[in-house]
């Protein structure tokens, strides 16, 4: 296993005032941060690259599509156009910085709904898209792994089951999928069968408290997440994602409305006990 840090939990834009953070990330024990990447900077994510390397820190990476102008999934050619261009354009930062995986929700606008659940023309548009990006993603030596995420922030994959599908019938050495304890905890039936169902497609884990903050201080059950894990022979990241109250639009993004825990580095030293207490 490979233990790592979202850096959400303190900038969605990495610069060098987060190197220090960085530093203790490594100090504490972690193997790797995921960088949140949301607009092209080359200049910026080679020197993020160049950092992390001096560190010995390796690094994914996360991002979302932000505008329904940019919708993979839309039924406007030109829209599902800019929502490939834009992940294209993140893919290649990734290449830069260096990060293996691209995470998120990247098949259609987050935050976004129509009102109803997803339709066959979404499920087509999707497949046809996140194709082309995985295409460009293999080109750049990049794994996109997609999230499904809980049914209060989208409708077009909300379980395990449909985003294990969704990625077999896309069928595509670089287009892979993701668990993330949090969306989980929210929309799965049995956490177990959730894991199983998708094994042969999950190349990332997000560890994520039911409450955002330090994990293994909710309730999320974290036994039977780790025995399945084990059963299924997961051997990737295991990535922490908690978010709080330093970015104000983030909070806002992840409904962040009180202070959740006593400190980052509470936070982090934490839930990097809790990962190994299970896995090492």
């Amino acid at each position: 296993m490979k233990y790592g840090m979202n850096l959400l939990l303190w900038t969605d834009n990495v610069t060098p005032d987060n190197y220090a953070q960085m530093e203790q990330l490594k100090e504490w024990g972690f193997d790797g941060v995921e960088l949140p990447i949301f607009s092209p900077n080359e200049s910026q994510y080679k020197d993020v690259a160049s950092k992390l390397d001096e560190l010995g820190l390796e690094r994914t990476a996360v991002t979302v599509h932000g505008s329904t102008d940019a919708n993979p999934i839309s039924s406007d050619a030109a829209r599902r156009q800019a929502g490939l261009d834009h992940l294209k354009r993140i893919i290649d930062m990734c290449a830069i910085a260096g990060a293996t995986h691209l995470c998120g929700p990247i098949h259609s606008t987050i935050g976004h709904f129509t009102g109803e659940g997803r339709t066959e023309d979404e499920w087509k548009y999707g497949k046809e898209t996140m194709s082309q990006a995985a295409d460009h993603a293999k080109d750049a030596g990049v794994m996109l792994t997609c999230e499904y995420l809980n049914r209060f922030e989208c409708y077009f994959l909300n379980c395990a089951a449909d985003t294990a599908r969704f990625c077999r019938e896309i069928d595509h050495p670089n287009f892979k999928m993701m668990y993330d304890t949090f969306h989980a905890n929210l929309e799965e039936k049995d956490l177990a069968e959730a894991i199983k169902e998708c094994a042969d497609q999950t190349v990332h884990v997000h560890i994520s408290e039911n409450d955002r903050s330090t994990p293994g201080e909710g309730h999320v059950d974290f036994d039977t997440t780790f025995a399945a894990l084990k059963e299924t022979g997961y051997d990737g990241w295991l990535m922490v994602e908690a978010f709080g109250l330093a970015l104000p639009e983030i909070a806002a993004a992840t409904k962040i409305w009180r202070k959740m825990f006593p400190s980052e580095e509470h936070l982090c030293k934490n839930a990097l006990s809790l990962m190994k207490s299970y896995t090492a």
